[in-house]
Formats: structure tokens, C-alpha cells, sequence
């Protein structure tokens, strides 16, 4: 067994050239398709995708002949089993399974296959519940976890570890980014599965739809949350992958929170500003506060761009434009909202 020092100039690092093969595992999703939009914008001409009936990550087998076939040159390891409270808390098994086959093949894959780079996408909930806000890279394992959303930090904490021990023994090109909240098109509403912006979204639409006077959210509206518009990721994720190769994972965020009831009242005005809104106490609030500390990524040169308003008006449009693809009509709801 060989373990390598990671220090190396700069200039060795491959380029990341519009004809590069990249392969976006997870295309499908919030952050997958957004990455495709920017890698599209930028007019980069091989982007490999597969969709789940084409390829279950979950098999090593089936992973592996994939890219033995196609060669991605470069990977961004987006796709994973996500949800809110509700989710995580009725499908755990599912969330820590899922997610950790999930991680481990198409690393171990993009090892075997020689990849050139490789990035792991996280989540903020990887830090213990109780640590210091805002949340730096260092506070990892450092207490315990939200017990709403164990299972799934767990899956993703592997895959950093695992992104780390593949660097160290094999000397791949793999990092990893930690994201805070995200949300924006291509999101997921569905109430029963959802994170809280799409579900405020959702709920106040639906509510105003339907002649409803208020909009019920779990929890007492107190704690507080950092959201990311997903372009805005999709932007950091490409400046990482051209500018970033440490074995530390690296937040990525915009280093300002808020309250849910602060979020709640932005979206009302945006969607249904006549509605009343109302908070049970009764249900959990979740983690007291998940705010990340972005310096790091700050003083290589990235910030984000897209002010929350700003973010929240968009994604209503997109929306409204795709209500028919969202099932809007088909709402089944619970009688409240959860945060994640």
C-alpha cells in the first residue's frame, strides 16, 4: 500500500476543455440539470448522462460496464436519494442505502476506469446539530448528528471519506463540495418528499388555488436556514473543478441565513400575498440553525450571484410554466409542511 502527498504544482492539474468528456451522474435531478444547463451554456459538447432505467448506480457491476464503455474523463457525482423531514424520517433505510452504494460505485468506477477528476457532491447536514454557526470544515465529526436526518449525513460523510481514502491510496483526482440548502428549477414539490422552499411554494399556491385562507407550517418558524439558488451551485461546481484539488471537502454556499417564518413571508409575497400564515409548534423544528462558513471558497475567488428574492421569483415562474409536469392538480398534501 502506497499513501501519496497531495501537494503538487497547479499547473499539473488537467484541464477542463469544452471537448471533455463529462459524465453527470444524477442529470435528472435539482442540481443534476442544473449543471447540464451550464455545461451546455458553455457550449461543452460531451456530456454523458444516464437515466435510471439505463443504469441503477446502486450495481458496481452495471456501473463499472458503463464506464468501461463510455470513458468519462470527468465525473460529477450529483445523484443520491434525497427528501425533508418527512422522508428522512419514514424512509431511512432507503436514504443510507441508496445513497451509500450510490457514492461508492461511481467512485470506485471512475478509479478503475481513470478518471481524470472527480466531484462529490454533499450536504450541509453532514455537521453535528449543536455545532458553531457558522458551520467550518473542521467541525465535521466533531459532535452528533440531527436525529431527523442521521442516515442520510451518515451516507454523505462516507462519501467524503471514501472520496479521501481513493486520493490517498490510489492518488485520484477526487474532491468534495458541501452545499447548503438548495432550491430552483426542476425542484422537487411534491409535499410529501420535499425540503421546505419548494413546499412553501407549493403550499401557498395550492392554498390560494383552492380558495384556502392560510398556509399551516411545521414547526415554530424560529430556526434558521442558508439557501443556495442551484445555478449558483452549478456555477461553484465548475470553478471547483478547475480550481480546486485539496483532500478537504469545501462549503459552498452564501454565508447568510434566515429564519422560516422570514423565508415563509418572502414567499407568500411572492406567491399569495393575501394568505395567512400560521406555524405548529406542535411539529419538529429540526436542526436549530445550519449556516455555513463559505471563507474558504470566498478566498479561492467564487461568491454566488442570485439574491434569495430574486431566486424564489424564478423558480415560481418555472413553476407555474411546468404546473401540468409537477402535478399541481394531483395534490395529495398533509395538513402541514416540514423543514428539513
Amino acid at each position: 500500500m502506497v499513501w501519496f502527498d497531495r501537494s503538487r504544482d497547479s499547473s499539473l492539474r488537467p484541464v477542463l476543455n469544452l471537448d471533455s468528456s463529462i459524465f453527470v451522474a444524477g442529470h435528472c435531478g435539482l442540481v443534476g440539470s442544473a449543471i447540464l444547463r451550464r455545461l451546455r451554456k458553455e457550449g461543452f459538447s460531451q456530456i454523458l448522462t444516464a437515466t435510471r432505467e439505463q443504469l441503477d448506480l446502486r450495481d458496481q457491476s452495471a456501473v463499472n460496464y458503463w464506464f468501461q464503455a463510455n470513458r468519462p474523463e470527468y465525473v460529477l457525482l450529483v445523484a443520491g436519494t434525497v427528501g425533508g423531514i418527512l422522508a428522512n424520517s419514514t424512509r431511512p433505510a432507503e436514504f443510507i442505502y441508496d445513497n451509500l452504494m450510490i457514492h461508492a460505485t461511481v467512485v470506485h468506477a471512475a478509479h478503475l476506469f481513470k478518471a481524470k477528476r472527480l466531484l462529490y457532491l454533499g450536504s450541509s447536514c453532514i455537521y453535528p446539530r449543536e455545532a458553531l454557526q457558522p458551520m467550518k470544515e473542521e467541525d465535521l465529526l466533531t459532535g452528533q448528528l440531527e436525529p431527523t436526518n442521521e442516515p442520510y449525513a451518515v451516507a454523505k460523510i462516507a462519501g467524503i471519506k471514501l472520496c479521501q481514502a481513493y486520493r490517498r491510496q490510489y492518488d485520484c483526482d477526487f474532491i468534495s463540495a458541501m452545499p447548503t440548502n438548495l432550491y430552483g428549477p426542476n425542484d422537487n414539490f411534491d409535499l410529501e418528499s420535499s425540503h421546505v422552499l419548494p413546499a412553501l411554494i407549493r403550499r401557498f399556491h395550492d392554498a390560494a388555488a383552492e380558495g384556502r385562507r392560510d398556509v399551516v407550517v411545521w414547526g415554530t418558524g424560529s430556526v434558521r436556514r442558508e439557501f443556495l439558488h442551484v445555478d449558483d451551485l452549478a456555477d461553484a461546481c465548475l470553478f471547483l473543478m478547475r480550481h480546486y484539488d485539496e483532500d478537504q471537502h469545501i462549503n459552498v454556499g452564501t454565508g447568510e441565513d434566515l429564519t422560516i417564518r422570514e423565508l415563509a413571508e418572502i414567499v407568500r409575497q411572492v406567491v399569495a400575498p393575501g394568505l395567512e400564515l400560521t406555524f405548529d409548534p406542535d411539529k419538529p423544528d429540526g436542526a436549530p440553525r445550519k449556516l455555513l462558513d463559505v471563507s474558504r471558497i470566498h478566498d479561492l475567488g467564487w461568491q454566488h450571484t442570485i439574491a434569495l428574492r430574486e431566486g424564489i421569483e424564478s423558480t415560481y415562474a418555472w413553476f407555474i410554466e411546468n404546473s401540468e409536469r409537477v402535478g399541481v392538480a394531483r395534490s395529495k398534501a398533509p395538513p402541514g409542511l416540514v423543514i428539513q
